[in-house]
């Protein structure tokens, strides 16, 4: 196994000529996230510039990037040639035709390519090339088995798939129920049942069981369905480590194999407990969460019920009944329930699989996201990919609209400027029920943004369920910074932000920061600087500068940045004036060392000072 065991980032669209630049602008937008990353001498103006060709595809490879190549296919084989040594961790790399007359999936057309190839296609307006031996026996591929499947041996793959290639009948061992392989039998005649099939006829065996891997022939194709389900229970900071040698151990003592669980299950209590999110992600399955009322409603088929445990928890059992609810009523206990000192833990079959979606709730997660000023360039790859994985989008309609096809497929919940409170609880109580939340702010999430009503709701109360959400702080591109990017440098030295809203902080405490931040010489952000009622903020930070300050001290008045209609002007203090600005403007006043220099701004550090001093010396 080579270092690249899963894909990593968006899809990164390589061009190199104009051609590229025009069709991979086109497809950029279906793609969450995606980057078009450019030949610098031929196209300077694409999002991430690279001069050598093969050096980067190489790169890309080697760091699990999805690849969709606006060239010929030739460049991209030949490039990535020396690489190839493992089809099962290949990312997905295609070829585009710089013109969008084609789309071929070229490497991991199972791990994503061939998909990625139909959206593409689809938004070209033409048929993707799909060669793999999977699209040409019907879209039966046994190296790639559904989600939850598991390959046991991907190599024995290799024997059934030809012969299913040729038509020769491939022999079929299902030790589960018939129900469990109709994805096999449906899509090919050539599958028959092991005792009717023609001798020496490649086999696919279909077992749950441990043992089923002893001893296998080469030409058999072993694969473990998602039968399991692994029930725990623990005490709270239970050490990962016992509850994963429990669970091990549980399995080994029925002869069941860790390769067909299909997910970890227990208690809603549970949902933030450390050993039973890092027990999932062990085994490589979600882990999914029921009420006491589900898990209580499995007392019948119990092993081992325990008041007790109803007294604390509500439910005669977590481990078993977890199992239990999640295999379904046709499921049955197969290993009840064993324990350590702070775990327990039962497995349950269910005879025709387990789709860990459709069963419990996952633990939520709340994503507090900052998309920047508007522009997608400016919007960072964590916070595309958040929003990417998200459910369900929280947020004011104009910060939603401004992620355009991001936002496509996704539950949107809009509230009105003013709303901020409702919103953060809507969106907590999105994640507490298990969806995966993206409470999108703009500029950074951190700043005068959502992120810190999201942990002072936390803090005074709410939904005890909040408390196991997972929440994340995505950070953005600030309206400070895109401002001073676009003015030059006015942040080389120390700076503040004030904001003039007197809504939520008192105007004596604006009024006495104001003054502080004068003083203090630090160039100044002026958020919030009007509003149709409050027009007297900003005259008198104005003039309390003035008292510090030269008067021709470089002011920018940044409006809109990275939205249509973006105006970005540089005025001077004394000239400064509150009509000039409107609720959509930053004011950036810079110190008594900022400099116009042309068009540009910039606050010095103290480098040519320092120079002389060396120089000096």
């Amino acid at each position: 196994m080579t270092g690249r065991d899963q894909t990593s980032g968006a899809p990164v669209l390589v061009v190199l000529n104009r051609t590229g630049l025009e069709t991979a602008r086109r497809l950029a937008p279906h793609l969450p996230g995606a980057v078009v990353h450019g030949l610098a001498d031929r196209v300077p103006e694409a999002d991430a510039p690279f001069k050598a060709t093969v050096a980067h595809l190489r790169a890309l490879f080697s760091a699990g990037r999805p690849i969709v190549a606006l060239c010929a296919s030739g460049i991209v084989i030949r490039a990535l040639a020396p690489l190839l040594d493992d089809k099962h961790a290949e990312p997905p790399v295609l070829a585009v035709a710089a013109d969008g007359s084609a789309v071929v999936p070229l490497l991991g057309g199972h791990h994503g390519a061939n998909a990625l190839a139909a959206r593409l296609a689809d938004v070209l307006g033409i048929a993707p090339a799909l060669t793999t031996a999977g699209e040409v026996t019907g879209g039966l591929a046994l190296d790639a088995p559904p989600p939850g499947w598991r390959v046991h041996n991907p190599e024995a793959a290799r024997a059934a798939m030809a012969a299913l290639v040729d038509g020769r009948p491939v022999a079929l061992a299902n030790e589960g129920a018939a129900m469990l392989t109709a994805w096999i039998t449906d899509a090919s005649d050539a599958v028959v049942p092991a005792d009717v099939s023609a001798t020496g006829a490649p086999t696919v065996r279909v077992s749950d069981r441990a043992a089923a891997a002893a001893s296998l022939p080469p030409d058999t194709l072993l694969l473990r369905p998602p039968t399991l389900a692994l029930g725990v229970g623990c005490a709270r900071d239970c050490p990962p480590a016992e509850l994963e040698a429990l669970a091990r151990e549980t399995l080994a003592a029925h002869d069941l194999s860790s390769e067909s669980v299909a997910c970890v299950v227990s208690l809603d209590l549970k949902a933030d407990e450390g050993a039973v999110l890092a027990l999932a992600e062990a085994l490589g399955v979600p882990a999914r969460f029921f009420d006491a009322a589900a898990l209580d409603a499995e007392t019948p088929r119990l092993a081992t019920p325990s008041d007790v445990v109803f007294a604390e928890v509500g439910c005669h059992g977590v481990s078993e009944g977890a199992a239990l609810a999640a295999a379904g009523p046709d499921g049955t206990l197969v290993a009840a329930k064993r324990k350590t000192a702070n775990a327990t833990c039962a497995v349950a079959r269910a005879p025709a699989g387990i789709a860990p979606a459709q069963i419990g709730r996952a633990r939520g997660a709340l994503h507090i996201v900052g998309i920047g000023p508007g522009t997608e360039e400016w919007r960072t790859p964590e916070v595309s990919a958040a929003i990417a994985g998200a459910t369900d989008l929280v947020g004011y309609r104009l910060y939603l609209d401004l992620l355009g096809p991001a936002q496509e497929g996704k539950a949107r919940h809009m509230s009105d400027l003013g709303a901020e409170t409702d919103r953060v609880v809507a969106a907590l109580n999105l994640a507490a029920e298990g969806r995966r939340v993206a409470l999108v702010c703009s500029g950074d999430a951190g700043i005068y943004a959502l992120a810190t009503l999201v942990f002072e709701q936390l803090e005074t109360g709410g939904r005890p369920d909040w408390q196991r959400v997972e929440i994340a702080v995505c950070p953005g591109v600030s309206a400070m910074q895109a401002a001073a990017a676009r003015a030059g440098a006015p942040l080389g030295h120390d700076f503040c932000a004030i904001s003039l809203s007197d809504l939520l902080t008192p105007r004596a405490v604006i009024d006495r920061r104001v003054a502080a931040a004068a003083e203090g010489d630090f160039v100044i952000a002026f958020y919030n600087p009007v509003s149709k009622r409050r027009r007297d903020a900003l005259p008198t930070a104005r003039d309390v500068l003035l008292r510090h300050r030269p008067a021709d001290t470089p002011v920018i008045l940044a409006r809109n940045l990275g939205r249509d209609g973006e105006t970005v002007r540089v005025t001077t203090l004394d000239a400064l004036s509150v009509d000039d600005v409107d609720m959509l403007t930053l004011v950036m006043v810079g110190s008594s060392e900022t400099r116009r220099l042309g068009r540009w701004v910039y606050t010095p550090r103290g480098y040519a000072a320092k120079q002389t001093t060396d120089a000096a010396e």
